[in-house]
């Protein structure tokens, strides 16, 4: 049985929204085949003049609000970014009645659990898979592939730009502001940088892919984050000497205490899987009582990339324009807030750089302040001094340990005459808890 087309109101045509545009026009044919219904771009949502851009025959309106009052469209797709005009938009069109596809990872972890309350209200769809990850497909999959697990965590490289600065600082040596000028002149990284490698960008979609995994509220205000500009070359090299390598990781955690939620530079194995994931790639790992563990890795950013959930997205709504269950995978009434586990509390192995004189009796002090403090050391480095320099760094890798701890035995052992103020204090993630 034919059914009228599928009218599709684009919001935003940067490279993502001219990607999606593209997709539509020149897969039509397999679009139709994997959907059931034809699909065409009739409005576009443009707030400039682009003369080099082509919308085929869709309507244009430099007021993005009007393609969601448009009664011809069916599916608004909100690529226009941020969360003030994005939140109204995507409001307006849920009040008309149209079904919502978005790529903002932001605005549905700041603004989610009210969008979708107000979807559901509305029995129309939010569907959101280019938020996280580009065109990994880590949403479908836990909030319908993996619905039989009781996912236990959520951990992956989730900034592809802070994985790009890392991995060409720790296989070529180069310095961060070095690195990160190449990202911002390829592309990786915008004009101000600050959310991706300070951790908010990839804190947005943690929190995201948490809600998903644990069934509870999205909590913008839940993740602890730390960036990787303070990361040293040499840290990354003492990590491989040691078997490790150094990743920006988002965690997501359920333990008997309640959920960890975190974003740090984390040492991890390098046998692990997700260390292997190198550039501007994402790596996404699940781990479900059912399954085991489940590692997705793809290209987490980019025009096409991204526009290829985008349009997987408007496949699903066309498939099933009654919805296939709730947008977090548990309807928003549901959804319970979790114990969240206080910071000072997440407990993990450690790896940290001191710089300390080169005299007997300093590594005994220091060693005695961690026993203390019941802080065993796993394994330790004491490097030669440099020429003319009576200094030495020591690179101390310890077992489990609270934060608290860890953070106040470090300030004790700094204040010892005999060790320098410029300590490095990074969590190591084995993945086998």
């Amino acid at each position: 049985m034919s059914r009228n087309p599928l009218n599709i109101g684009v919001c935003g045509v940067g490279t993502v929204g001219l990607a999606t545009i593209g997709i539509l026009r020149d897969q039509c044919e397999a679009l139709l085949a994997r959907s059931g219904q034809s699909m065409v771009v009739s409005h576009v949502g443009a707030r400039r003049e682009h003369p080099d851009h082509d919308y085929g025959d869709a309507r244009v309106s430099r007021d993005v609000l009007d393609v969601a009052r448009d009664p011809d469209v069916d599916v608004l797709v909100e690529l226009i970014g941020g969360t003030t005009v994005a939140h109204d938009l995507i409001k307006l069109a849920i009040q008309h009645g149209k079904h919502v596809v978005t790529a903002n990872k932001a605005l549905i972890a700041e603004h989610g659990n009210e969008l979708i309350a107000l979807a559901e209200a509305a029995g129309v769809q939010i569907r959101y898979e280019a938020a996280v990850a580009g065109g990994i497909p880590v949403i479908k999959v836990l909030r319908e592939s993996l619905a039989a697990n009781a996912v236990t965590e959520v951990a992956g490289i989730i900034n592809g730009t802070g994985n790009f600065i890392l991995t060409e600082m720790s296989t070529k040596r180069r310095a961060f502001d070095d690195v990160l000028s190449e990202a911002q002149a390829l592309g990786y990284a915008e004009a101000d940088p600050t959310f991706d490698i300070d951790g908010t960008d990839a804190a947005h979609k943690l929190v995201i892919l948490a809600s998903l995994a644990f069934g509870i509220p999205l909590s913008i205000d839940a993740p602890m984050k730390q960036g990787i500009q303070e990361v040293a070359p040499e840290d990354l090299e003492y990590a491989a000497s040691m078997g490790y390598r150094v990743k920006h990781l988002g965690i997501a955690r359920r333990t008997e205490q309640g959920v960890e939620m975190r974003v740090h530079p984390t040492l991890i194995p390098e046998h692990k899987q997700i260390a292997t994931v190198d550039g501007v790639l994402n790596a996404v790992m699940i781990s479900g009582d059912a399954v085991g563990e489940v590692v997705l890795v793809g290209p987490g950013a980019g025009g096409a990339a991204t526009a290829s959930s985008v349009c997987a997205d408007l496949v699903d709504v066309a498939r099933n324009p009654a919805g296939s269950g709730p947008a977090l995978g548990i309807a928003a009434a549901a959804l319970q807030a979790p114990n969240w586990v206080p910071v000072g509390d997440i407990a993990s192995e450690w790896y940290v750089r001191l710089t300390a004189s080169d005299q007997s009796g300093v590594m005994s002090d220091i060693t005695q302040i961690l026993a203390s403090r019941d802080i065993s050391i796993e394994s330790i480095i004491q490097k030669p001094p440099a020429p003319e320099s009576d200094k030495v760094p020591v690179v101390l890798l310890t077992h489990v340990a609270p934060q608290s701890v860890m953070t106040h035995a470090l300030n004790e052992i700094m204040a010892l005459e005999e060790v320098d103020a410029d300590a490095a204090l990074m969590r190591v993630e084995a993945f086998d808890r």
